[in-house]
């Protein structure tokens, strides 16, 4: 209450320990033609073998992006990729006839409830990854139980009884409504081995409001929708309503089920265009959360995935981009440097945008072949391990912090006169050096003109600051513009920049936030503003060793001062 009326003790408690909260620095963003997973959401993975097992495996039609995002992985451990959808892609389902379901949200949107009519099952996966997947239902039935013990395939190994009746049932007067399902890789797309169990489902029942012990659902199409990976229901015979007494209410069928998937198409190769709707998801700086973007490769002679790219980070104002050029621009090409400046010149001057010179041959795996890929996925992974070794004011540059892994070679190394134009064009070289490996030898922003903010520490060190103290303002808003708010909010930031200058991001400081830049308009319009002057740290970019010789009598300090 505001006021006591009558006599008493009244304790207050009040918190004054704002502090500016700790960002995220090394959060990588792709999006790409992979071979599954997810359409059109976010998706976040923490190494390639998390991508391996949430995307699929690199094919020849899409190994691009795929080696972007690991060479982002081998040195960061978080990356959000969002799989582009594309002309002609569709799901694998029961009755061969293929449908598209983008994701979870599109499934449940339409057709979670039987809306399909193509089947009693698909594959979660869009594309031909989803063909061969068998998915087979044994329900509470002392015949279909033979069937499956009697089966070559024994698929009753996997489980520990036979289903039956679940105590929930039997309660309610009902009875067989278990149901034991299995999904099998008959051809060894998914797991490498054909006839290999991808995942099972036991006990599960067919009352539509059935429950686990622990009060979860234990009706076997909602365990199928959140818990499955590679299947969804589409138009399987559902129980009605397990409320009632009947007990053919309850019962999961008498005979044995098995269906293969088939007729999943994985279309034509992605365009700018649909590459272009997929980056649209990262848009957003309030609701996804990242700080280094890795651009699709645009094809020789048109810049439109670069362009996109730097509208989308000068729209957010708190993420990086990193742009490669065009792989035959580098690769056997007879003008690399003419190739790859002309891409770069047509593209606009911003600090949000950091750009390399060449393509790098990898060796893929999964293929066994020699791949050319963009660099920028390791352009961006350097930033990432600069964060980890350093913090994000560092430079990602050199041969401390700038070496590139696991590259078989480099399409084009430019001489030390190219190394200049490159530099000159915004162009931050990436260097083969005998015995000393692939560098990153550049730690230019993609800004046109002479500014601090030419340097990627520099604008990284903006970035960690403006979001910082942006999220720690938050908590002023709607409080009163007087002297106390405002020297609270001096006292929240000061102590953040004094950390940052300790940790060498800048070499001073002075915030300013009092009548000064708040008077009386400012105040009566509902505003409130706080000026932080910023000295931001430079990196060494030029080094000068002057060696002077004397003659053997002269003393050091007549030339040299003390």
């Amino acid at each position: 209450m505001a006021f006591q009326v009558s006599a008493g003790v009244q304790v207050k408690e009040i918190d004054l320990t704002n502090v500016v909260p700790a960002v995220s620095t090394s959060i990588g963003a792709l999006v790409g033609d992979f071979s599954a997973g997810p359409i059109g959401e976010v998706t976040t993975v923490s190494s390639e073998t998390d991508m391996v097992a949430k995307f699929g495996q690199p094919t020849t039609a899409n190994f691009t992006p795929f080696f972007q995002a690991a060479a982002f992985l081998k040195y960061g451990n978080s990356l959000r990729i969002v799989r582009a959808a594309k002309a002609l892609q569709v799901n694998a389902t029961g009755s061969g006839t293929g449908l598209l379901i983008k994701n979870l949200s599109h499934y449940e949107d339409n057709f979670k409830a039987g809306e399909a009519s193509v089947g009693v099952w698909a594959a979660r996966a869009t594309g031909t990854i989803g063909n061969g997947i068998k998915v087979e239902v044994c329900p509470a039935s002392d015949a279909a139980w033979a069937v499956w013990t009697g089966s070559a395939a024994r698929y009753d190994k996997e489980f520990d009884s036979k289903p039956t009746s679940s105590a929930y049932a039997v309660a309610r007067g009902g009875s067989l409504d278990e149901m034991h399902i299995i999904v099998i890789d008959t051809l060894g797309t998914i797991s490498g081995t054909p006839g290999n169990v991808l995942e099972k489902f036991a006990y599960v029942s067919a009352a539509s409001d059935a429950k686990k012990t622990d009060g979860t659902s234990n009706y076997y199409i909602e365990v199928i929708a959140s818990t499955s990976e590679y299947i969804y229901w589409l138009d399987h015979t559902t129980a009605v309503d397990a409320g009632t007494t009947s007990i053919t209410d309850f019962t999961a069928g008498s005979t044995t089920e098995v269906t293969t998937l088939s007729g999943g198409v994985e279309g034509s190769a992605a365009t700018a265009g649909e590459l272009s709707i997929a980056l649209d998801m990262f848009a957003d700086a309030e609701t996804v959360d990242i700080n280094l973007l890795i651009a699709p490769v645009d094809v020789n002679g048109v810049t439109t995935l670069g362009a996109k790219v730097i509208t989308l980070v000068e729209g957010r104002k708190d993420c990086v981009a990193f742009i490669s050029p065009p792989i035959a621009d580098t690769v056997n090409a007879a003008t690399p440097a003419a190739n790859v400046l002309g891409y770069f010149n047509a593209l606009a001057s911003t600090s949000y945008s950091v750009a390399d010179s060449t393509a790098v041959k990898i060796y893929d795996k999964y293929n066994d072949l020699y791949r050319w890929i963009p660099a920028n996925g390791h352009t961006a992974g350097l930033c990432a391990y600069t964060d980890g070794v350093a913090d994000a004011w560092f430079s990602p540059a050199g041969f401390n912090r700038g070496q590139i892994l696991n590259t078989v070679k480099i399409a084009y190394n430019p001489t030390k006169a190219e190394r200049d134009d490159l530099y000159k064009g915004r162009v931050n070289p990436i260097v083969s050096f005998p015995g000393e490996g692939t560098i990153l030898y550049g730690d230019k922003t993609m800004l046109a003109r002479p500014s601090a903010f030419d340097r990627i520490n520099v604008r990284r060190l903006f970035i960690v600051l403006e979001k910082a103290v942006a999220t720690a303002s938050k908590f002023q808003l709607f409080e009163l513009n007087d002297e106390f708010t405002r020297a609270q909010f001096r006292n929240m930031v000061e102590p953040f920049l004094r950390d940052i200058k300790g940790r060498r991001g800048l070499t001073d400081f002075k915030v300013v936030c009092d009548t000064t830049n708040n008077t009386g308009q400012v105040i009566d319009t509902n505003n409130f503003v706080a000026d932080i002057y910023i000295k931001p740290a430079r990196s060494i970019n030029f080094i000068t060793l002057n060696f002077i010789a004397t003659r053997t009598g002269v003393e050091f300090s007549e030339i040299a001062g003390q």
